[in-house]
């Protein structure tokens, strides 16, 4: 894997049509058990049905073997990382020695190798060992191509039971099923109307914040969207265009550092205006983040 992953288009979908289709099954280590995960050993029997899941979320595939330590290690961070994200990403994994014919479908020339499954379209991610912080941004990356996909729900989990959480008040659950359905404005309000009945409605606050980044990202390249913040470095928005990619993709340390050397050089009205999306920014990563914590410090030395 090279040192920064990047996504490329959803283009030139294998031919998996030979798999058949079969029941799910979790895998053995988390069968019996209460724990929730979103993540399944694969054959080929029930490879096809995996694959329609990523018509609902995308669907990492990890070809690799038992019998190779980095493929046990990288599957075990992915296994993690990947029921973390608590059904907003599901993972299957493959003996390619056991099955070849799926690291066919791939053509896989090694292992590991992980390939996502987006509506069905394959999306290679990585191939070799990868620290835990790459796969993280390769994750946020996968994540801003689903969203502009049209795929920003969740699944429920493939053994286990997933943690109860307690109903959201209605505006809430409103926008969250608009969200769901890739209505941005409808959440937008949803939000906004909730913020009227209730001022101090952080989570409302953090959840308008948030819908506002997809909103604003949802259509942008994020390559087009470098070229033109590197021609024209005082062109704010190209420069909060790149911010708010960064924070999507997972490079949240760039975006802060971006934008706060950014307000070192402006004044007035233009300087107020990045310190306000910044500010946004930080609500929707988490303000006990330790990189907000980092940025707002660097930020205090810039206005003061």
């Amino acid at each position: 894997m090279s040192e920064e992953a990047s996504i490329p288009s959803a283009r030139g979908a294998v031919d998996l049509s030979s798999l058949s289709s079969h029941q799910l099954q979790a895998t053995d280590a988390d069968a019996g058990t209460q724990q929730a995960t979103w993540t399944m050993q694969l054959d080929e029997a029930s490879f096809q049905q995996f694959v329609a899941l990523s018509q609902r979320v995308p669907a990492i595939v990890s070809l690799g073997s038992p019998r190779v330590q980095v493929s046990v290690d990288l599957d075990t961070a992915l296994k993690q990382l990947v029921d973390a994200r608590a059904g907003s990403l599901v993972l299957g994994l493959v003996d390619a020695e056991a099955y070849p014919q799926i690291a066919q479908a791939f053509q896989a020339q090694q292992i590991p190798l992980v390939v996502a499954l987006v509506n069905g379209q394959p999306v290679p991610l990585f191939q070799g060992p990868a620290a835990t912080d790459q796969i993280e941004q390769v994750f946020g990356q996968l994540h801003q191509l689903a969203v502009q996909q049209g795929l920003s729900g969740t699944v429920p989990p493939f053994a286990g039971q997933a943690e109860a959480q307690p109903a959201l008040p209605p505006l809430h659950q409103k926008a969250v099923d608009a969200i769901d359905e890739g209505d941005y404005a409808a959440a937008e309000a949803a939000y906004l109307e909730a913020l009227n009945e209730k001022p101090n409605d952080h989570e409302a606050q953090v959840g308008l914040y948030q819908v506002r980044l997809l909103s604003r990202t949802q259509n942008l390249d994020l390559n087009q969207a470098r070229a033109a913040a590197a021609a024209n470095p005082d062109d704010l928005a190209a420069q909060l265009d790149v911010a708010d990619l960064d924070v999507v993709g997972g490079h949240v340390e760039d975006a802060f550092a971006r934008l706060v050397s950014l307000i070192a050089r402006l004044a007035d009205e233009d300087r107020e205006r990045v310190r306000r999306r910044l500010i946004e920014l930080y609500a929707v990563i988490g303000n006990n983040d330790p990189r907000v914590a980092a940025s707002r410090q660097k930020l205090a030395r810039v206005l003061f």
